[in-house]
């Protein structure tokens, strides 16, 4: 995938990062309003097609691309907590760190994290180790490292921005 289409994708859908917001908030709100009515097998089926799907497919373009929205990142991640908290019935001030275990859920940074193991383990080839850069035996061998460039049209390319 080339670096045009990137930036093209960005400025298409810059103005949809808000959208994103308000569209988890409703989904927050959604998921408030059935809960009641509803089991914890059937809210985690909507938190999977209405929040996780949009999280997984947006985080690469919205929060960690190339000047990446920290402040959008963190305001879905405060989302994602609330509807979590929903789900489960915790209170306001509960920690969600046994929430997500509990419910098998991946919060924002692990779905971030995860794909780019993913990533990392398919494509080991593009990756150079300490092993490979030095004869000696040394301590952080397996350590990997991105490919050296110089060209700006080169870092901003898609796989190196996924890493």
């Amino acid at each position: 995938m080339g670096t045009g289409l990137i930036c093209n994708l960005r400025k298409r859908f810059q103005g949809k990062q808000n959208n994103e917001l308000t569209s988890q908030a409703t989904v927050c709100y959604a998921i408030r309003a059935i809960k009641p009515f509803i089991s914890l097998d059937v809210s985690k089926m909507i938190y999977y097609s209405y929040v996780h799907s949009v999280i997984s497919y947006g985080i690469i373009i919205f929060l960690w691309g190339e000047g990446g929205n920290s402040h959008l990142s963190g305001s879905i991640f405060k989302i994602q907590k609330r509807i979590i908290r929903i789900i489960t019935n915790a209170g306001r001030r509960d920690s969600c760190r046994q929430l997500y275990k509990q419910l098998q859920l991946l919060p924002l940074p692990s779905q971030y994290i995860f794909p780019l193991l993913v990533f990392v383990n398919e494509n080991r080839s593009l990756f150079l180790s300490n092993s490979e850069n030095h004869n000696k035996n040394i301590r952080f061998n397996h350590n990997l490292h991105l490919p050296s460039t110089n060209l700006t049209l080169v870092q901003k390319e898609f796989c190196i921005l996924k890493v």
